[in-house]
């Protein structure tokens, strides 16, 4: 027959508990840490990688345009300083 010490069966039910509660503690703090997290990165203006790729190639042909217009101006600029 085994005997039950009253002080032990209360120890090992308080650390149960506080077992217990240490978990909920640490899955309550990761979600409100996932949570603002969430909020500061929804603040945020990002694009994809689709939209910069897009605009990045609409720049290099306003680039390229805008050379080819320099070039333009210049030549008629030459041909009025020579007359």
């Amino acid at each position: 027959m085994q005997s039950e010490n009253p002080l032990l069966a209360d120890f090992v039910k308080l650390m149960n508990s506080a077992a217990g509660t240490l978990a909920g503690m640490t899955r309550e703090a990761r979600d409100n840490a996932r949570e603002k997290f969430r909020e500061t990165m929804g603040g945020l203006d990002f694009v994809s990688r689709e939209e910069f790729d897009a605009v990045k190639a609409l720049a290099a042909k306003a680039r390229s345009e805008a050379e080819e217009l320099k070039a333009r101006v210049e030549a008629l600029e030459a041909k009025l300083n020579e007359k």
